[in-house]
């Protein structure tokens, strides 16, 4: 990241408890610097909930002047892919991280997690099991009886014999695990002797074939911390009943270092899904348009939508970091990307439901220019011409034949102002078979064009462009992907599927556009002038997507 964003050790008024856990550690002696990891799993494409668990893995780091390491998590075989391990690299850099050369996989570490589960047989910590996946249930106990394990008091010698066939591939799935001799009776259901390895006859994507045993999470995370010298393991609060394992494994294998997990509240956020899983249904069976369809929460969703990094950054910044989960409204990250774009996207005028006005009292000959200011919060991003001539475009939600109480947008008889233009009336209008309008007359007042003084006000503005010089283009209106806040807390029988919102991609043809943005550039962003902020999509060609309206206007319950 670029050096003014770099933290330092003094007292700041953004710490939180994470820093204060750390300062301490720091104090006491405990550590003489700070080392973190971020550790994505390669089964999918990370999320805006990533991107929380990112900003402070590498953020902590940055903060204090230490380091962070990416580690790929790829002790899971199922649905990993080098595809994801790219995307996950390319969105990380994205939002302005670099773990340098820190570059690791979890399956890097899969011998010496294997030697460490050894030596804890050996130890007389660890044991074969033969339960099935249907019996463990059975076995598990309740708060009020302890779990039973038959096969617990094995002698060490058999269970390493059988760990080493294992390994070697001699018994089917299912057939054993290795379990953790800890504590049957213990209030914290992780500590019942949990499982460490299971067989799995699955390829990997990076060690083929080579092992058919793969450690659980439990065993391989802090193991794969303690042996890259992480200092300080931040992780989501799910894993807080998880930290007397984590410390056990650390503190029964003969490690190299001693990490301190600390856990932090992870991102909800309402009408959104932030679980992988279901994320990769909504891939797998059409419903979105792959990974990076707009209205996914991904990274690459939310960068081909047109959010920024900046805006990114800076919703994270605002959720802050937390000890309690909580519910953050979407209308924050909006509200982030509209505060960004609107000192840095330049003006354009688009006309998306395009009817055509005649102003029956201009020379059917006659083109003249106005100027309209490339972006109003920037004094020095100047001018450009738009041209006016006799026919023009205005939207059709900016005319009614029976106009609805206190509307001050053109109707019959009425007048408005073109936007830095004339005032017009309207004096007719003729109208399709169908009884849509065709085409609206007027008579322009040219007395009231922007260079020349006058007293004359109207209520209403609306926005144009001429017909002779406008193009054409397409605009989707993308709009938030479920319709429920809570989709963490769904009415009972309902899936997640059920709140779709199926106007959440609405797709507009024919739009009219200033000619200057058929040059626009994928990726380009700007404000369609009373509409929205829009950037040219980077995969359908001659189409802008609607990143965010100007302002909420998603209903409420």
């Amino acid at each position: 990241m670029s050096e003014e964003r770099k933290f330092t050790l003094e007292p700041e008024s953004d710490d939180n408890f994470i820093d204060e856990f750390i300062k301490q550690d720091l104090k006491e002696g405990v550590y003489d610097y700070v080392h973190t990891r971020f550790p994505p799993e390669p089964n999918g494409y990370l999320h805006i909930g990533h991107c929380k668990a990112m900003v402070i893995d590498f953020g902590t780091a940055i903060k204090y002047n230490g380091q962070c390491n990416l580690r790929m998590d790829d002790t899971n075989p199922a649905k990993e892919d080098e595809e994801y391990v790219d995307a996950i690299k390319d969105d990380i850099h994205w939002l302005g991280f670099d773990w340098e050369d820190r570059f690791y996989y979890g399956s890097d570490y899969f011998e010496e997690q294997y030697q460490y589960a050894e030596e804890l047989i050996k130890k007389g910590l660890a044991y074969v099991c033969e339960l099935t996946p249907e019996q463990f249930p059975e076995y598990r106990g309740d708060l009020s009886n302890p779990a039973v394990s038959p096969y617990r008091d094995r002698p060490s010698d058999e269970s390493l014999d059988l760990f080493r066939r294992m390994r070697a591939g001699e018994f089917p799935e299912g057939k054993y695990t290795l379990r953790a001799k800890i504590d049957l009776a213990s209030g914290n259901f992780n500590m019942r002797d949990p499982v460490l390895y299971r067989i799995r006859y699955i390829e990997h994507h990076r060690q083929g074939n080579k092992w058919c045993i793969y450690p659980m999470y439990d065993f391989a995370h802090p193991l794969q911390d303690a042996l890259e010298g992480i200092t300080h393991s931040l992780c989501s609060l799910e894993y807080e009943d998880h930290r007397p394992l984590y410390n056990w494994v650390i503190d029964n294998c003969d490690v190299p270092y001693r990490p301190r997990q600390i856990e932090f509240a992870r991102l909800n956020i309402t009408n959104t899904v932030l679980s992988k899983r279901y994320l990769r249904y909504l891939v797998e069976n059409g419903i979105v348009d792959g990974w990076d369809d707009p209205r996914m929460p991904t990274l690459c969703g939310l960068r081909r939508r047109g959010y920024t990094p900046a805006a990114i950054l800076d919703f994270i910044d605002r959720v802050g970091v937390s000890k309690a989960n909580s519910m953050v409204d979407i209308g924050l990250l909006e509200h982030c990307i509209r505060e960004d774009l609107n000192t840095k996207a330049e003006r354009r005028i688009a006309v998306l439901q395009p009817v055509k006005v005649i102003i029956d009292n201009y020379p059917e000959d006659k083109t003249e220019y106005f100027d309209f200011p490339n972006n109003p919060t920037d004094p020095d991003s100047g001018t450009r011409p738009l041209p006016f001539t006799k026919e023009i475009y205005i939207d059709a939600d900016d005319f009614a034949e029976v106009p609805p109480p206190k509307y001050h947008r053109l109707k019959p008889g009425g007048e408005v102002r073109l936007m830095n233009s004339y005032i017009i009336k309207c004096v007719g209008f003729d109208k399709n078979p169908d009884g849509t309008i065709a085409a609206i007359h007027a008579t322009a007042d040219l007395e009231t064009g922007t260079s020349v003084p006058t007293d004359r006000k109207v209520r209403g503005t609306v926005h144009w462009l001429s017909a002779d010089y406008a193009a054409e283009t397409n605009v989707i209106l993308y709009d938030r992907l479920f319709t429920e806040e809570n989709m963490n807390d769904l009415p009972e029988g309902k899936s997640y599927v059920d709140f779709l919102n199926l106007e959440s991609a609405a797709a507009l043809s024919s739009v009219k556009v200033e000619a200057s943005l058929k040059d626009a550039e994928p990726g380009d962003k700007f404000q369609f002038v009373r509409i929205g902020y829009f950037t040219k999509d980077t995969k359908t060609p001659d189409t802008f997507n609607r990143i965010v309206t100007l302002k909420d206007s998603f209903p409420k319950k």
